[in-house]
Parts: C-alpha cells; structure tokens; sequence
C-alpha cells in the first residue's frame, strides 16, 4: 500500500514539475521521509530548488478540485523559475509584523487613535 501511495506522489510531482524544460529536474535524496526534493539545472533560470511535502501531495490527491490545484501549481513554478532560487509547496507562512525584542508592536490605528 505504501509504494502506491510513493508513486501517486511521484506522479502528481512529475505532473506539477513538467512545466520546466524537459531534462532539467533532477530528483535528489531528502533528509526526511516528509518531503520529496528536486534539483533544477537550466539556463535562464534562476530556480535550483523544489521541496514538495509529501502529505500535502497527498490532500492535493484526494482533493476533488485537485486538477485546478495542480494547474495552479504549475503556473507558480513557471512564474517564480527565473525570479527565484527555491520553491517550496506549501510555502512558509510569514509573519506580517516583527516585534522589537522587549517593545510592544503597536498597529497605525492605535497610533491615530491617540493623536
């Protein structure tokens, strides 16, 4: 059941993946089971790196809107290859603010609410 579950995996990478030139991915061994990591090496590209999470592959699979997901996908590779150097599925969320170390993060309104 679980080699199933590793070339369903493999597949829909391969599918999401196929946008970049032929020949220029290049599955690479991972530190973890949780992940499944690619090398790119082309010209004009700035991209060298693709990290997909494993169990987000998977829900990608068993999603009912997962042709449009994986459209999507595909799209974001092709737009962020020749700007960035790593893609990451699901990306990192950020955090919107930072917080002076000891200082408290006050937002605009709170400023013009005191003035």
């Amino acid at each position: 059941m679980r080699a199933s579950k590793d070339t369903q995996e493999l597949n829909v990478a391969d599918e999401i993946l196929s946008v970049l030139p032929a020949g220029s991915v290049m599955r690479i061994c991972s530190d973890d089971r949780d992940t499944l990591r690619f090398a790119v090496r082309a010209a004009g590209l700035k991209l060298r790196q693709i990290t997909l999470s494993r169990a987000s592959l998977r829900r990608l699979i068993e999603d009912p809107q997962s042709a449009i997901k994986i459209d999507y996908l595909r799209r974001d590779i092709e737009r962020s290859a020749k700007r960035r150097e790593a893609f990451q599925y699901p990306r990192q969320i950020r955090r919107a603010t930072k917080r002076v170390k000891g200082a408290l993060a006050l937002r605009p309104w709170v400023l013009a609410s005191v003035m």
